[in-house]
């Protein structure tokens, strides 16, 4: 029987208080990629933290079972509200889908979510996969590269050309390193439970603004250009201007349409890198996956792919599905309790903050097996079936899911076609190291020697 009314929720205990000492949970807290399993490991599925007092930091529940994941990540937006982070990072760049509160957050994805639909970002495909073949094809025959600085500028390529209508490859190293910046700052402040005044100046919100600044004025300077040359290539640029809420009629400012540029050029830059990163260097170590993944693509010809070969390419999109179970970009979903709600059989009371360690429940060997193991079959056939829903969620799940998952698997998934049928990747690095910026990325170059596969 499913508990619902708020004396049954009253009744229940409160999760176990985590027995690490305190200097370990802070560790955990501020490192959430490695932490909640940490944290799992000594406290249970559901633990509690008391990092300080009420007034200072909330109380933290951090959750590694997919039931918990259900009770988290299912309710309405307005029961369980974004975190800090978000806060955070709207004070920096401005209101946008990602940051906003729940009731300014509901008619921005009501009016949003028709341009994320599959059909709607098939237009991008042909974008992606020049982007991914010119990447490729400037690589030599040979070389050893860093696939994550190669993965992020393809991104970038991909990104600019696909959805904005410019070339952002000049400035590539500019808008990486803004980015990584202006996250940084964000999630530092978020996970500090003394923090300076926002209106304080420091080093850090000066290095912070400033690199925002940079990644604003980008963005007014796109929706300019579109709005001088109505012939500009720049699908989402345009789709943004024409967006329209179905229910009041209200279309988008130019200075909103910059805020969602911003958030929608972060999320496509980064998570994209990593994801395509990982896929590589884990096909770079096992040959015979790499073969049948070429095999897949190669059966596709020498044409540009299109949105309607990704059906043909399963095994490839297992093989991102599977870099997106061992390194989630989002490794970690947080939200703060509105009201007391009922997690996995505990009571987590109103305001306390409420983390879903997505990482550790999808490498819990309780949930998979051979959980460490990079083995794309999983997501194929009978091996998918049955599995809980709440055990994979890489790109989150409910109300507050992302709206960009299509976008971002079409991306993925052209973009590793057509460089598989470019390049032959052979992993220098035996490990793949990460580190927590905002979302999870490569800590330092991750090196592949490439050969150039002969045409035909």
């Amino acid at each position: 029987m499913v508990l619902t009314t708020e004396s049954d929720v009253r009744s229940l205990p409160l999760p176990p208080k985590n027995p690490l000492p305190l200097r370990q949970q802070i560790w955990a807290i501020r490192r959430l990629h490695l932490g909640c399993q940490v944290l799992r490991d000594a406290g249970g599925p559901v633990t509690r933290l008391t990092l300080g007092p009420g007034w200072l930091m909330p109380p933290i529940v951090v959750v590694t079972s997919p039931r918990g994941g259900h009770d988290i990540l299912s309710p309405s937006a307005a029961v369980m509200e974004r975190m800090s982070t978000h806060v955070e990072l709207r004070r920096l760049i401005g209101d946008n889908l990602f940051d906003v509160p729940y009731d300014e957050w509901l008619p921005l994805r009501r009016a949003l979510q028709p341009l994320f639909t599959k059909k709607h970002v098939a237009v991008f495909a042909g974008h992606m996969a020049e982007a991914a073949e010119s990447t490729a094809d400037h690589w030599d025959d040979g070389a050893v590269i860093d696939l994550d600085a190669q993965c992020r500028r393809l991104a970038l390529r991909a990104v600019g050309r696909a959805v904005l209508g410019v070339d952002l490859d000049e400035r590539a190293e500019e808008i990486a390193g803004s980015l990584n910046t202006a996250l940084a700052y964000v999630l530092d402040r978020a996970a500090s439970p003394l923090r300076p005044p926002h209106w304080l100046p420091t080093p850090a919100r000066h290095r912070a603004r400033r690199a925002a600044g940079v990644l604003r004025d980008l963005a007014e300077e796109i929706v300019r250009g579109c709005r001088r040359d109505p012939s500009r290539d720049a699908p989402l640029v345009r789709a943004l201007m024409e967006t329209v809420d179905p229910e009041t009629g209200r279309r988008l400012s130019d200075n909103e349409v910059r805020d969602q540029l911003l958030v929608f050029m972060a999320a496509g830059h980064d998570t994209t890198a990593t994801t395509l990163t990982y896929a590589l260097w884990q096909l770079g170590r096992h040959p015979d996956q790499q073969a049948r993944a070429v095999a897949e693509a190669a059966a596709l010809g020498e044409r540009e792919l299109s949105a309607e070969d990704v059906a043909a390419l399963p095994y490839i999109g297992a093989v991102l599905h599977e870099a997106l179970r061992l390194c989630p970009p989002g490794p970690a979903n947080a939200r703060t309790a509105t009201q007391d709600i009922e997690v996995d059989g505990y009571r987590v009371t109103a305001g306390s903050l409420v983390v879903y360690g997505v990482a550790a429940v999808q490498r819990d060997p309780a949930l998979w097996e051979r959980a460490e193991e990079f083995d794309p079959e999983r997501f194929l056939g009978e091996a998918a079936k049955g599995r809980d829903r709440w055990q994979y969620v890489p790109f989150g799940a409910g109300p507050r899911s992302c709206i960009g998952d299509h976008f971002a698997m079409l991306e993925a998934t052209l973009a590793l076609a057509t460089v598989l049928r470019r390049v032959e990747v052979t992993s220098v690095d035996g490990d793949f190291p990460v580190h927590l910026p905002f979302t999870l990325v490569a800590d330092g170059p991750i090196r592949a020697m490439v050969r150039q596969r002969q045409a035909g």
